[in-house]
């Protein structure tokens, strides 16, 4: 039983497909496995407008086996060879000759192969000649939702390009993570009695829009703590910074986190960057941003 599939975020959709596939298999006595790639196919094949990525390859694994609904995770090398590769050529490499596949499962609007040459038809003929069945499957609507909303990637993406993270939470399933190791800053943060951790995001990764942030971090001990988010480009000290930077106060915690990992969750938006006339003015909105995420991550644990 195979589902193949990018599965960026591993949300809510995914899980119910993958639980699908399960039950699937477990009914026909047959192995799950999660087909999907070692990076988003669209970054190979039209990188111009590839979207950014809502987990690493790390963080997609670990949500996947998380779930325990695949018995296998299979990751495919996307390259420039594999995007040239046919539909039948990928069927009967993949599908047939290495996972011998009995039952594919997809959604109804899957592509793949060179120039997205195969879809959901081109499966079930296929399938019938080389004994396979095949499953094709609508986007999974979020329960009870009056707007008909749906759960999707896509949809993620754009709730985080607007700060909305904990409506992309709700669709994730869990809040918004993102990872990335430690890196000295200016230090104005500890000049100023908040000091927070500069975090260095991995490319393409999808950090929330520009703002302020309740929210928690995890270190690499694994001990969580709430933590105060902000990314954006410090107007109160920088008129013209190129890039945003993303940073966190950890709130309950006094260590050194140079050059160690990180995990960043996003809880709440609480407002936009905002460019302060004094010191003490900044410090009076830290003050609010800490009280203000200290009682937000009370609400959420």
């Amino acid at each position: 039983m195979v589902t193949i599939g990018a599965y960026d975020g591993v949300h809510r959709g995914h899980v119910a497909v993958l639980r699908l596939v399960r039950e699937l298999a477990s009914a026909r006595d047959l192995r799950s496995v999660c087909v999907t790639f070692d990076r988003h196919p669209a970054e190979v094949v039209r990188p111009e407008s590839a979207p950014c990525l809502l987990t690493t390859l790390e963080q997609k694994l670990e949500l996947l086996a998380g779930t325990g609904f695949a018995d296998t995770c299979y990751v495919l090398t996307f390259d420039e060879e594999r995007s040239r590769e046919t539909a039948e050529e990928f069927v009967q490499e993949v599908l047939v000759d290495t996972l011998r596949a009995r039952v594919v499962v997809v959604g109804a609007d899957f592509h793949f192969g060179h120039r997205r040459g195969g879809n959901v038809p081109l499966l079930e003929r296929m399938g019938a000649d080389l004994g396979f069945e095949v499953v094709g499957l609508g986007l999974v609507a979020v329960p009870g939702d009056p707007a008909g909303t749906v759960y999707s990637s896509t949809r993620i993406r754009e709730l985080l390009a607007k700060g909305d993270v904990a409506e992309a939470a709700r669709l994730l399933g869990r809040p918004h993570e993102v990872r990335g190791t430690v890196e000295t800053g200016d230090q104005r943060g500890r000049d100023l009695g908040f000091p927070t951790a500069n975090l260095a995001v991995p490319p393409r990764i999808c950090v929330p829009a520009e703002g302020v942030y309740a929210g928690t971090c995890v270190l690499a001990s694994g001990e969580e703590h709430p933590a105060a988010i902000s990314f954006g480009r410090r107007p109160t000290f920088y008129e013209d910074a190129e890039v945003p930077l993303l940073e966190a106060y950890i709130l309950d915690f006094d260590g050194d986190l140079y050059g160690a990992p990180l995990k960043v969750r996003f809880l709440e938006w609480l407002h936009g960057q905002e460019r302060f006339d004094s010191m003490e003015a900044l410090v009076a909105q830290l003050d609010r941003d800490v009280a203000a995420t200290r009682a937000i991550s009370a609400r959420a644990s």
